[in-house]
């Protein structure tokens, strides 16, 4: 960790709930973020900290959402002045938005793939391969896990650039991906129900890689299949109700860097409060020999504030689910 970073909540095995709490408040209350929030016209928000959260849920809402229920690569980009972009690069840099950190451990009980945008998808399970096949033990499974969210045009060019062949969904492209990287033909065991809509139907599709671990691409349900598709938080419960997780296991995450914050916390709350296991998050490192052939999406200033923002909403539920919950009134 390079002086002046922000650690996240802790995710090691056997965190407690208070050491939990701390970490939020740490992170929240750390100066990178209070200098941005005050950079932006805020004064700190009163109370205790679910109150600082709420606070900052509304304030981030009307400074840093630039997406306004749009998919992320429809976010508009805010116009800043040089000083103000500094100053949010600094920021990310500190909070743990921007440089990948390898695995700490020389084995886990799982590692998680979370899906994404193409380039995301292609990334992160060509990562996975990386780790896998340069000695990171794995004595459960390869989780790979999306969603039936259709790929938008841009998407598609993205897979053609790649080489990769025509999909249709996320998961689509997760499966293409594995079956690339890994070089496999086929699931060894499929399990789904198409309930004819995207947000309510779910697969399960498991493959069985020679000398690796089974890999298992997961497409989740939505939560609230009305509102919205299926968000992280859904697809690591979907997940969690598929394997045997115990108290203490170890389970590492891929994701991007930008966020691991998010994804971290949301794991938190899906996998640590209710299984008891630990929760490890790391970012593809670009560093590494481009695996998929595409080049680095660009992360601007405004990319940054978005998912300091899903950050603190992230934060702001993992905290409310340390909260317990007061008894009925008889």
């Amino acid at each position: 960790m390079r002086i002046g970073d922000v650690a996240l909540p802790s995710g090691e095995p056997g965190t407690t709930v208070e050491q939990v709490a701390a970490g939020v408040r740490a992170w929240v209350e750390s100066p990178p973020l209070r200098s941005l929030v005050g950079h932006f016209g805020r004064d700190w928000p009163a109370g205790d900290l679910a109150a600082v959260l709420d606070g900052l849920d509304v304030f981030s809402a009307r400074h840093w959402d630039f997406r306004a229920g749009r998919e992320r690569p429809e976010a508009q980009e805010p116009a800043l002045d040089p000083r103000t972009v500094g100053l949010v690069l600094d920021a990310a840099a500190a909070l743990g938005l921007v440089h990948p950190t390898p695995p700490t451990r020389p084995g886990y009980a799982h590692l998680v793939v979370l899906g994404g945008l193409v380039h995301a998808c292609l990334r992160r399970v060509a990562y996975a391969a990386h780790l896998l096949r340069t000695g990171q033990a794995v004595t459960g499974e390869v989780a790979v896990l999306g969603s039936f969210r259709p790929l938008s045009d841009i998407e598609r060019r993205t897979l053609a650039d790649a080489g990769m062949p025509t999909c249709g969904t996320e998961v689509d492209v997760l499966h293409a991906a594995v079956r690339k990287v890994l070089d496999v033909t086929a699931p060894a065991e499929e399990d789904g129900h198409d309930a004819g809509h995207p947000h309510h139907s779910w697969s399960s599709r498991t493959y069985h890689p020679p000398g690796l671990p089974p890999v298992r691409v997961l497409a989740a349900p939505s939560s609230e299949p009305e509102r919205r598709r299926a968000h992280t938080a859904d697809t690591q419960r979907f997940w969690a109700e598929h394997v045997r997780l115990s108290p203490g296991d170890p389970v590492l995450l891929v994701t991007a860097p930008i966020y691991v914050p998010f994804q971290h916390c949301d794991a938190l709350r899906t996998l640590t409060l209710p299984y008891g296991c630990g929760v490890e998050t790391v970012g593809v490192d670009p560093a590494l020999p481009d695996l998929v052939r595409l080049p680095e999406p660009t992360l601007t200033p405004g990319r940054y504030l978005q998912e300091i923002r899903s950050a603190l909403r992230s934060m702001r539920a993992l905290h409310a689910a340390l909260r317990p919950v007061a008894p009925a009134q008889p």
